[in-house]
């Protein structure tokens, strides 16, 4: 008996001692990986930024695309005011590594949302938002605006690109997703976000945005067409999802007071 109670000791700490190392290893594993984690995923959103610009090219290499990304410069803005605003006061560094999905967990950074100003199913947004201004010789080129928004089965994240009248849609791409595979997931195909470019998301007095997307397909001689896009076939809600987020963060309550302000040399 006394035989098997030590056996019995043996396998417990042997078993113990495993579960330490592991432990060890794999947190180790965690830190030694998380600098080159950063930097994919920092690489990751600036192709992102770069597709929905028009800015990248087929077979680009990472240090392509930190040499383009280099032409943006990041800001921060507050979406009430439509002014920018010192990283320090959303408790960040610098402009780059704030993170606005973070903030609008917080309360302290964000504001709860609900259905009667909530269209994009986002249920809380945070206060202040990232931008990508590129300008050259002091004029606007393109600004790159980070938007997301419910579809069917989830929140789609993804940017869209305006060209330097702060307006006409340079074009649209979402990096996350989960909708379902050749319905809702067709956001990713690129025929469909080859529509995008060239829309145009306020009309002549600017006041609201005027995005839709239609069924059966876009009449470019119908009244309106430069606001409207088709919709995806067999995925009405994730293309109402769409339409609703985008008009959501090109409206009052999104970047609409920044752009504004933007087109008018204001900021």
């Amino acid at each position: 008996m006394a035989k098997r109670k030590e056996t019995a000791l043996r396998t417990l700490t042997v078993a113990l001692a495993l579960c330490i190392v592991c432990s060890v290893v794999v947190s180790a594993a965690a830190v030694i990986l998380k600098p080159a984690q950063v930097t994919n995923r920092n690489l990751d959103m600036k192709t992102n930024i770069l597709a929905a610009a028009g800015m990248l090219e087929p077979g680009a290499t990472a240090d392509d695309i930190e040499h383009e990304f280099q032409r943006f410069e990041v800001k921060l803005v507050d979406l009430k005011t439509g002014e920018y605003v010192d990283p320090a006061s959303v408790q960040a560094k610098d402009a780059m590594s704030y993170d606005q999905r973070r903030a609008a967990a917080d309360p302290a950074l964000s504001e709860k949302l609900n259905s009667s100003n909530d269209p994009a199913g986002i249920k809380r947004q945070a206060d202040v938002a990232k931008v990508f201004v590129l300008e050259k010789d002091g004029e606007l080129q393109r600004v790159v605006l980070p938007i997301h928004g419910y579809g069917l089965w989830s929140t789609l994240y993804g940017f869209v690109s305006l060209k330097g009248d702060a307006n006409t849609i340079e074009g649209l791409g979402f990096y996350s997703h989960a909708e379902t595979p050749g319905l809702g997931g067709e956001v990713d195909n690129p025929k469909w976000k080859s529509q995008w470019p060239d829309k145009k998301v306020y009309g002549e007095d600017k006041s609201e945005p005027m995005i839709q997307l239609v069924k059966g397909g876009v009449d470019a001689s119908a009244p309106n067409s430069e606001h409207k896009v088709d919709a995806l076939s067999g995925a009405t809600l994730t293309s109402r999802g769409v339409q609703h987020l985008v008009n959501f963060w090109m409206g009052e309550r999104g970047f609409a007071p920044y752009l504004n302000k933007l087109r008018e040399g204001e900021v």
